[in-house]
């Protein structure tokens, strides 16, 4: 009979490694769940769910996204500011005019447990506009 593997914390956070994404001609919901994986670190052998052992993911191009059907007309982006009266809608063509990294960010956020774990996760996720970042440096090895 095997023994269940637990990692420390310090073998996730010393385990951490780094993922270039191109959202160019991607769809939202499939690079979402993608991203999604890579910062709960599912994609790894070492994969607990108590614990926050995910990577790093560097998103580029993030306006070049696509969606599927009619939601470039129909999809709203919803909040409210908790005042009355306080409710906006912002259609999903105008959030891409005026921030398409706002897009991917939401619908990853969404996609994660709703616990402690998921603002650390999000912490780990960088998504650009264009297809330039500052984190060249990582992947030029």
């Amino acid at each position: 009979m095997s023994k269940t593997y637990l990692p420390s914390v310090q073998e996730a956070e010393a385990g951490r490694k780094w993922h270039h994404i191109d959202a160019a001609g991607k769809t939202l919901g499939r690079l979402a769940t993608q991203l999604a994986v890579y910062l709960m670190g599912k994609h790894k052998r070492t994969f607990t769910p108590n614990m926050d052992c995910g990577d790093f993911v560097v998103v580029t191009n993030a306006g070049k996204i696509k969606v599927t059907g009619k939601k470039a007309e129909e999809k709203v982006y919803f909040s409210h500011s908790g005042y009355a009266k306080g409710a906006k809608e912002v259609p999903f063509k105008r959030q891409m005019e005026n921030n398409p990294a706002k897009v991917i960010e939401l619908a990853v956020y969404r996609m994660l447990d709703n616990n402690k774990l998921r603002a650390k996760r999000m912490k780990r996720l960088r998504i650009f506009n264009g297809e330039e970042h500052s984190f060249a440096e990582r992947f030029s090895k």
